[in-house]
């Protein structure tokens, strides 16, 4: 069974989000439920974060088509999660929530703070 962790940085991230888009919560779910079941497999939309370095270890995974009910635009709502995911340990860790309209890129300091060696 894959367990799920998150930063926290990442509550603070979905909590911020829910004022705006109401169905986040939900929504996260869904996403947790899609992925289990396509690990170590990725989703479709899903895309491994480049050029982190040799120091970070871990894979990193940015998911591109994330669905937000809120935004009524299914896979492509413009809403972003950055995960790792730690096959030896069936783990994935939750780094980051943002909407591409507010933010353009993953937060690069964030993902070295937790994953950098």
């Amino acid at each position: 069974m894959t367990d799920f962790e998150e930063v926290p940085e990442f509550s603070k991230d979905v909590k911020k989000l829910h004022k705006k888009f109401k169905s986040i919560y939900g929504d996260l779910e869904t996403f947790k439920k899609a992925l289990i079941s396509e690990l170590p497999n990725r989703l479709s939309g899903t895309v491994r974060v480049s050029n982190l370095g040799q120091d970070v270890k871990n894979s990193i995974y940015k998911v591109r088509h994330f669905r937000c009910k809120a935004l009524n635009k299914g896979s492509r709502s413009g809403m972003r999660i950055i995960y790792a995911y730690e096959q030896n340990e069936e783990k994935v860790t939750l780094i980051e929530a943002y909407y591409k309209g507010s933010k353009k890129n993953e937060d690069r300091k964030r993902i070295f703070k937790y994953f950098q060696e």
